[in-house]
């Protein structure tokens, strides 16, 4: 059975919830796997799914998250402290990534700890005025590895006990 007719013939529901849910800041897929396996997704399909809906925002972040906080700096100066906050977070985590660019981003995503995913890579990417199509692949292949360790770590392990 193809992974298309898995989909719609199984578990179409969890399978979007769990890429619903890897697409929230903070809990990215190192929530997503472990609440699609919950939800009766077998590993395989969980992190497809927490991998997919993890990068779906980070190319809309890459791009417009400096237009937008301009924006809320404008419309909305009750937020100024929550942008602020945002901002020196990115440039912090970026001048972790500014030593390896590309390679420091990859390795920054893929590193499953709290504060290191796909949207502060993301971020990391824009404030360092990275381009897209440069950011997009380290950003991708940190989460493909994060996406594994959390997979070998939550269930790869309970398996061999």
């Amino acid at each position: 059975m193809d992974l298309f007719q898995w989909l719609t013939q199984t578990q179409f529901g969890e399978f979007i919830l769990t890429m619903l849910v890897s697409m929230i800041p903070v809990v990215e897929l190192r929530g997503g796997i472990p609440f699609g396996v919950a939800a009766g997704l077998p590993v395989w399909a969980a992190w497809l799914a927490a991998v997919i809906g993890n990068l779906i925002p980070v190319p809309f972040i890459i791009v417009y998250i400096r237009r937008i906080f301009q924006w809320m700096r404008k419309r909305m100066p009750k937020l100024n402290s929550m942008v602020d906050w945002l901002e020196k977070k990115a440039h912090l985590k970026g001048q972790k990534v500014t030593r390896y660019k590309y390679l420091g981003l990859a390795i920054f995503v893929a590193i499953p700890l709290p504060g290191t995913g796909a949207w502060t890579g993301a971020l990391a990417a824009a404030f360092l005025d990275m381009p897209l199509r440069k950011a997009i692949p380290s950003v991708v292949a940190g989460v493909l590895v994060a996406g594994t360790v959390i997979s070998l770590l939550a269930f790869g392990v309970v398996s061999l006990v």
